[in-house]
């Protein structure tokens, strides 16, 4: 573009000439406000630089306030909060760069790096049986952990019982990264807000859902919506969680996944596979998608609704301690046709409508709170 430079005066003749020609609104120099218009072509930071503003609001020769050009008062007004704006830390953003996403191995080295002992202690990385329960398991049950896999093991249970800490940047770029894949936003959300009952927490607040399954929760729903093997069956599934009669919450129900999970670990039920693969973290990680998997086709094909999920996920639970080596054998058949294009956990079904309540206005079970009732119901408690 060719534009023609602007010559700036003197701050001196801008005070006694220029401005006053301008604030009066006429000019033998410049016919018709053409100073007006000139200068509004020419960026704000030019102006700055050149002691123009400072010119327009300094009581010099003469030239009163009262007479000043309304528009020029609001561009000096708009200039000074340019120069003081700082960062919002109070929204909960974090400063990391917008758009930044985390990976779930880059989230997973971040806890192998950081001192975990204080939460190591909780863990119980085994379930402790006695008398009989102890003898049949030691016959009949799944073979115990190599010894080399145990420190993996104990770190996820020791993640799980992390919470979410909001001053920990890499907690907030976990949570932004979950966001971003299960909306498709392109910006930065605050870390407390309604628009997590959106994705399916009970509240305004993710870290009040955690319980009994801690940050892992939120590292097997980054494993999903990172893994660009299981980010479309992560998508469906969330998709199905918003349907006009089969809703439910779909992080809520993604941590008693998790639930189900670690107890399966601590159980020995993942054992033999682990052994298998001579790996602990991404045996779970498979383990947690094919239970989620095998709940979103559970729910979708029996018509399950919010008022099923007690019973429905203690079904699960029962299932996927019996049968994971069946439960991964169905992810993997799944995930070779979704890479074929040959899958769809969905379908042609509608996903969507203002149909029915809302999920958040019905009663979700899970697999604790059934567990609570079971033994109230029994007198146990």
């Amino acid at each position: 573009m060719n534009e023609k430079p602007c010559s700036f005066g003197t701050e001196s003749e801008f005070r006694d000439g220029q401005v006053e020609s301008v604030s009066a609104g006429h000019s033998s120099l410049y016919p018709d406000n053409g100073a007006l218009m000139a200068f509004r072509g020419i960026p704000i930071s030019e102006l700055k630089n050149h002691g123009f503003l400072q010119a327009l609001t300094t009581e010099t020769n003469g030239w009163q306030p009262g007479v000043v050009n309304p528009e020029v008062l609001r561009a000096q007004e708009e200039w000074e909060v340019v120069d003081t704006i700082h960062p919002d830390t109070e929204s909960g953003v974090g400063s990391q760069q917008p758009g930044q996403l985390v990976s779930f191995s880059e989230a997973l080295q971040h806890f192998q790096t950081v001192d975990l002992s204080s939460f190591k202690k909780r863990i119980q990385p085994t379930v402790r049986r006695t008398g009989l329960a102890a003898l049949r398991h030691c016959l009949f049950g799944p073979p115990k952990l190599h010894q080399g896999l145990r420190e993996e093991r104990d770190l996820v249970l020791t993640i799980a019982q992390c919470g979410l800490d909001s001053q920990d940047p890499m907690h907030g770029r976990v949570l932004q990264t979950i966001y971003k894949k299960l909306t498709g936003s392109k910006f930065d959300c605050a870390l407390h807000g309604d628009h997590w009952e959106d994705l399916g927490f009970q509240g305004a607040n993710p870290a009040t859902d955690l319980r009994g399954a801690g940050f892992l929760a939120l590292l097997h729903l980054l494993y999903l919506v990172m893994d660009s093997k299981t980010l479309l069956m992560a998508q469906e599934i969330f998709r199905l969680s918003h349907h006009h009669i089969q809703q439910f919450p779909f992080c809520v129900m993604s941590v008693n996944i998790t639930r189900i999970a670690i107890q399966a670990l601590r159980e020995e039920c993942l054992s033999r596979e682990c052994n298998r693969r001579q790996k602990v973290i991404p045996v779970v990680n498979s383990f947690y998608a094919a239970t989620f998997l095998h709940l979103a086709q559970e729910w979708r094909t029996r018509q399950r609704t919010i008022s099923d999920s007690g019973f429905v996920l203690k079904d699960l639970e029962v299932l996927a301690k019996k049968s994971p080596k069946r439960l991964l054998k169905t992810l993997d058949a799944y995930l070779a046709r979704v890479s074929q294009g040959q899958a769809s956990l969905l379908g042609a079904q509608k996903c969507s409508g203002s149909q029915g309540p809302h999920s958040k206005d019905l009663t979700f079970t899970g697999v604790c709170e059934l567990q609570s009732h079971s033994l109230e119901s029994a007198g146990l408690v």
